[in-house]
């Protein structure tokens, strides 16, 4: 925050702009401030050194292309941490940052590692270690908060993505057993958390949860969209044998939270009325099961029907 020597931390803008134009890189400029600049220290617009100068080798090697190349220099512990350790608002803060916005915070500037495990000083460490930058000072102590470029925000996006698949091959297993076991409150439970942890619902219709739900039974044998009894049923579920019990599932995307209850409810009744479990049935299977799945942004609601 301070002015003193505000520009012996990094590259000034000038400074980038020569080293780019010495290795006629310099119609670059746009790319390497996208990727590497968003720092400020005092009131001194900084990018990050190591990753220019990365990117200036590498152009020079092969060809200009921009990669995280800070992302290598750590283990990114901390910020792994703070995904594996949120709770819900900082978890919902954190998929904010990622979506470009911004976030006003109280921030603690003289800590030790000693401090670092506590929650109230997150955005107090993701500042001081370069995951984030201010962009305003709104009072003393209190700064509004970005991620600083592109760089950064791959590895926000990389480490999410990573911990989102472990997440959920931990728990797709047990997602299951509670459908087999016709425990609607567990399955629910288990599908409303990892909802929440995932990165964004821009694409928030049918198709995205269905999908979503696909590549959480991958293991499985599931057919999507598949035609039995008088229509076509959204997602199937059988078991590796003829004595197993067989799920249906009929997804359905609710425009208002008011309406998932009642929206779970019509695609249990559609799995009825279409006759989907008598068609796996007639099959040979012994016992089937249907599950009406509605879906609002985070949250969703499970209607069994037998």
């Amino acid at each position: 925050m301070d002015e003193q020597s505000s520009t012996r931390f990094g590259f000034t803008q000038q400074e980038v702009n020569e080293l780019l134009n010495e290795y006629n890189f310099l119609e670059q400029k746009d790319e390497v401030k996208e990727w590497y600049d968003g720092y400020r220290f005092g009131s001194t617009e900084i990018y990050n050194p190591w990753s220019v100068l990365k990117y200036v080798l590498k152009a020079i090697q092969s060809k200009p292309e921009p990669e995280s190349f800070w992302a290598n220099t750590s283990s990114n512990e901390l910020v792994v941490s703070y995904i594996e350790n949120a709770n819900y608002n900082i978890y919902q803060e954190f998929l904010a940052l990622m979506q470009g916005q911004s976030l006003i915070k109280r921030l603690k500037l003289d800590l030790t590692y000693q401090e670092m495990d506590n929650q109230d000083n997150v955005y107090s460490f993701l500042l001081l270690t370069g995951y984030l930058k201010v962009i305003r000072e709104i009072d003393m102590n209190t700064y509004e908060l970005v991620i600083p470029n592109k760089e950064v925000y791959e590895i926000y996006n990389n480490l999410f993505m990573d911990y989102f698949k472990t997440y959920t091959n931990e728990r797709k297993a047990s997602f299951v057993k509670a459908l087999l076991e016709e425990n609607e409150e567990a399955a629910d439970s288990i599908l409303s958390d990892i909802l929440m942890k995932t990165i964004s619902y821009y694409d928030n219709n049918e198709a995205f949860y269905h999908g979503l739900l696909m590549g959480l039974l991958s293991d499985y044998i599931v057919e999507s969209n598949k035609e039995i009894g008088e229509g076509r049923a959204d997602i199937i579920i059988y078991p590796h044998t003829f004595n197993g019990k067989v799920i249906i599932i009929e997804c359905k995307h609710s425009s208002r939270i008011e309406e998932i209850v009642s929206d779970s409810r019509k695609g249990a009744q559609q799995i009825k009325d279409r006759k989907y479990l008598q068609g796996v049935l007639s099959i040979g299977y012994k016992e089937a099961i249907g599950y009406g799945i509605a879906f609002h942004k985070k949250r969703c609601k499970i209607t069994m029907i037998k």
